[in-house]
């Protein structure tokens, strides 16, 4: 990696393992030789995180039709994953990272401010990772309207 701390395009993933929604324990490895689509948000049923998780679940059709694989990522438990999976009747995947070894591994655990103050945070940032385990793309900063669609649009045209 270029910055120890930021995985680019063109890197190999970090390998990571996690607790699910629904209790399962899932790896990267579980997905080889598909694409994944690796999202990172602030937190469960705030409203950013909540349209954007919406969305992907909106398109999980054409993600599928796609060969991709939705995971979102955030340092939320896996109750709190469960409760806004099932609120919003969610169909993309929520991995807790608790413990906060994957959002350090991807780079996205990153000092923020609000209203002045400086607080530790998840940066939405999403990874599109290819069948070999290699970074495609990746969108810092993500502003959540139009993103999903522009993450279909690139998976479409790697298949």
């Amino acid at each position: 990696m270029t910055d120890a701390s930021k995985p680019e395009t063109g890197e190999l993933a970090p390998i990571f393992s996690a607790p699910r929604d629904g209790g399962d324990v899932i790896s990267l490895d579980d997905f080889a030789g598909k694409i994944v689509i690796l999202y990172f948000y602030p937190k469960d049923d705030t409203p950013g995180c909540t349209k954007q998780a919406i969305a992907f679940s909106d398109l999980i059709d054409d993600f599928d039709a796609a060969g991709a694989v939705i995971i979102g990522v955030s340092r939320d438990t896996t109750k709190k994953h469960e409760k806004f999976r099932d609120k919003h009747d969610l169909k993309v995947a929520l991995i807790s990272d608790e413990e906060g070894s994957i959002t350090e591994a991807y780079g996205v655990w990153v000092e923020k401010s609000m209203y002045g103050k400086k607080y530790m945070g998840i940066e939405r940032t999403t990874f599109l990772i290819d069948a070999n385990r290699q970074i495609s793309k990746v969108w810092h900063k993500v502003k959540v309207p139009g993103h999903v669609e522009e993450v279909l649009e690139t998976v479409k045209k790697m298949s």
